[in-house]
């Protein structure tokens, strides 16, 4: 069993090794749930992942990528449609 500390401000404290099984770091949010009797449950929010989850998010597997000329195209014509 894990302790929690809490602050004279109020503030929980949970070891690393709760936050790495929780899968969150400093900055994430967690949700917290009243359960009956007086218990809580802690979960990562969702999207509280590593920010490295999120590379690749918009890659079209076995499309090729973009030239810099095709972007730039791209970033001119805007939402205009043209090509």
């Amino acid at each position: 069993m894990n302790a929690i500390t809490i602050t004279p401000q109020g503030h929980l404290v949970l070891q690393k090794d709760m936050l790495d099984h929780l899968g969150v770091s400093g900055g994430n949010t967690i949700i917290i749930e009243k359960l009956p009797d007086g218990r809580i449950e802690l979960r990562a929010a969702p999207g509280a992942a590593d920010i490295s989850q999120a590379f690749g998010l918009l890659k079209h597997h076995g499309a090729q990528p973009l030239s810099i000329e095709q972007i730039d195209a791209a970033a001119r014509n805007g939402w205009t449609g043209a090509r």
